[in-house]
């Protein structure tokens, strides 16, 4: 295995267009944390799972409780991590919260 200089990758840096052009790539940090909740909301099965529930149409919660077949509290949380990622949206309707994937959420379950 070839050993790589830094000075040979400082060279392939410049030839990018350098450090700047570089550091460019990054997007700020409102973003990165934006995608870091996305990514982590889809990181777990049980999440997945219930994006897939709410594919076709907005579902209560005690629907998706019963194929979580979860703790209640526990359910709640993932809820709160699929929201705050950006995936599903919670509506009230009466005394229901009724969830539904966000444009965001389908583009993820595409």
């Amino acid at each position: 295995m070839a050993v790589t200089k830094p000075d040979v990758g400082l060279e392939a840096i410049e030839n990018l267009g350098g450090m700047d052009v570089l550091s460019r790539k990054i997007p700020d940090k409102e973003k990165l944390v934006e995608k870091s909740r996305r990514y982590h909301a889809l990181s777990d099965p049980l999440r997945l799972k219930i994006l897939y529930l709410l594919q076709d149409q907005p579902l209560c919660v005690c629907v998706i409780n019963r194929f979580m077949q979860i703790a209640d509290s526990k359910l709640s949380y993932h809820l709160a991590v699929l929201k705050e990622g950006g995936l599903i949206e919670g509506e009230y309707r009466g005394n229901w919260i009724y969830y539904s994937l966000t444009d965001t959420g389908r583009e993820y379950m595409l």
